[in-house]
């Protein structure tokens, strides 16, 4: 199992890579070449900027048993499709039976968007510690859920 975070103006590396760290997992930080990143413990793979590459590079690493962290829905969707655990930086875990309806949210709020001819909404409101405790906490969790599930098979 490893831990891969789609990186790219991701507010929660650094509570990923210190819990990947407490755990002794490997972790890789994949970016664009808008985003390049250091890291004393992380692996980080610098990905060439393009539409979606960073995602497409790191689904092309994903196994079975992997965690992602990821805001985007579709990379979500592709990680769980190869058997791997995906979580939101909200801490909310994508799953087999939330992340349809998340796409379908997704593409019905994008069409309400372009039918005003608005492009792009507002960004999301700041970043609270009480947002980085609830990803810590759910992702503490997820790295459990995991763990005992790879033990079992």
């Amino acid at each position: 199992m490893q831990i891969l975070v789609d990186a790219d103006a991701c507010p929660v590396v650094r509570i990923v890579e210190r819990i990947a760290r407490q755990n002794n997992l490997p972790c890789i930080l994949l970016c664009d070449t808008n985003h390049v990143l250091a890291s004393d413990y992380s692996k980080v793979k610098v990905i060439g900027a393009g539409a979606d590459a960073v995602d497409y590079a790191l689904i092309g690493i994903c196994q079975k048993g992997d965690i992602v962290v990821s805001q985007d829905y579709g990379v979500a969707a592709m990680a769980l499709g190869k058997g791997a655990y995906a979580i939101h930086q909200s801490g909310k875990w994508y799953t087999n039976e939330n992340i349809d309806q998340m796409l379908m949210e997704r593409h019905i709020a994008k069409k309400a968007r372009m039918g005003k001819g608005k492009k792009h909404l507002k960004g999301p409101s700041k970043r609270t510690e009480e947002d980085d405790k609830r990803f810590e906490e759910s992702f503490v969790r997820l790295i459990k859920q995991a763990s005992e599930n790879a033990e079992s098979r």
